[in-house]
């Protein structure tokens, strides 16, 4: 798969998967999530699956700090409705690291990994997301604010312009270049304390 160099530069996240260890699927259980995995889980690279990474590394170093997040031991809820605006994206970046699913998931074994219905919509949170540790009971909630990187003025009209039928095949090449130097630099900015927040 050919793609921009700051995929592979991107922050990754390491998660301790039981079920995966107890089935010989990885060595230890242990998973290594990148940003290329999650552009192949949902197709493409832009700054909403780059908020919904970079909010579940966050807030999963936050309850964990230096352990490995065990997955399917996550209990996801969020904000907003599953089919408003761009939370069923989100979700599915988050399911797709912490193993959280509502009602489609793996049932399970002899009542353990079972991962249906942790994950949970129209919840009454702070913050876009939360995530929840289902062994301590500890939680954090996180908001992504994607204005800290700002889009050159003349994105949007170009994109509109290219759905339109009207763009040069140049034009598509420099606005698919322009759009993803925007995902990039937001996952550079990683750190940056208003790029991520934790809602109280």
């Amino acid at each position: 798969m050919s793609h921009p160099h700051f995929f592979q530069t991107a922050v990754s996240l390491t998660m301790y998967d039981p079920l995966a260890e107890l089935l010989g699927a990885a060595d230890n259980g242990l998973i290594e999530y990148t940003y290329t995995d999650i552009v192949k889980l949902a197709g493409h690279s832009c700054p909403t699956v780059a908020g919904a990474y970079l909010m579940t590394v966050k807030a999963l170093k936050h309850l964990y700090g230096d352990d490995h997040p065990q997955r399917g031991d996550i209990n996801v809820e969020f904000r907003d409705d599953q089919l408003h605006h761009v939370t069923g994206v989100m979700a599915n970046v988050v399911g797709f690291i912490t193993g959280a699913t509502t009602d489609s998931g793996f049932k399970g074994l002899a009542g353990k990994y079972d991962r249906r219905n942790l994950m949970s919509f129209n919840a009454p949170i702070g913050g876009e997301i939360q995530f929840q540790r289902r062994d301590t009971g500890t939680k954090v909630a996180v908001d992504f604010n994607a204005s800290v990187v700002p889009a050159e003025p003349g994105l949007m009209p170009m994109l509109q312009k290219i759905l339109a039928g009207e763009a040069r095949p140049d034009e598509n090449r420099q606005f698919a270049n322009d759009w993803q130097e925007r995902v990039g630099t937001i996952l550079a900015n990683a750190d940056h304390p208003d790029l991520i927040t934790y809602a109280r």
